[in-house]
């Protein structure tokens, strides 16, 4: 089962009347136009990202690759019950491991978003980033040459006022400074996401970003 916008339709305005009444009268949409082809979506993509980390979580159940949609309202101002989104990620075991970069897909009402890297990147791990990065490791160096030669994802991330590493290379300057990163993809082509074709496109574009997430991986092995 494809997503259609049937399905995008039941986000928008399951999001705008935020009504627990409303979406259990609706759930039937819910369960068949945004669940279900996220689900296959997981299985589909599943065996890609276990050839890229054997020990990644796929599983294609709420809570585990796939969010949920209501909103946790406990550490935030904003008390909306419903988010407008749903997507998936695939990470190692979050019991065992914390704050790991992950590879990710979420569908909105507006299009869809899919690529690697960390949500909050701790600290240490921007740390153990920045020494490899001036140490020119190989995996970085691979890492750098997967985004710069990809023309799907480019890098998100949140970057300092002023360099702190105003002698280094401008290539290394744009690593360097950022306090957060990952590679990503927006995409508005509905043709696409309501298409058989989804999960072929999105599980060859990510396979590119094996060397970006083996970096990463290595700076939370170092950390």
């Amino acid at each position: 089962m494809t997503f259609s916008k049937e399905g995008l339709d039941f986000l928008f305005e399951n999001k705008m009347r935020d009504s627990k009444p409303w979406f259990v009268e609706h759930r039937d949409i819910y369960e068949e136009k945004v669940l279900e082809p996220m689900r296959e979506l997981v299985e589909a993509l599943s065996p890609t990202m276990n050839e890229i980390d054997a020990r990644m979580i796929c599983e294609p159940k709420i809570g585990k690759s796939i969010s949920r949609i209501y909103r946790d309202t406990r550490f935030t101002h904003d008390k909306s019950i419903f988010r407008e989104k749903i997507w998936c990620v695939f990470t190692r075991d979050k019991k065992l491991y914390e704050g790991l970069p992950a590879f990710f897909v979420e569908i909105t009402p507006d299009g869809f978003s899919y690529g690697c890297g960390y949500w909050r990147a701790s600290t240490a791990s921007m740390n153990r980033f920045r020494e490899l990065i001036l140490n020119d490791d190989k995996d970085y160096k691979a890492a750098r040459k997967a985004i710069e030669k990809s023309d799907v994802f480019t890098l998100y991330a949140d970057k300092f006022k002023r360099s702190k590493y105003p002698f280094e290379s401008e290539s290394k300057r744009e690593w360097l400074d950022m306090k957060n990163i990952g590679a990503i993809c927006y995409s508005n082509d509905f043709e696409l996401l309501f298409s058989d074709a989804l999960s072929k496109k999105l599980a060859d574009d990510l396979k590119t970003l094996t060397p970006f997430y083996r970096f990463l991986m290595k700076v939370e092995a170092g950390k």
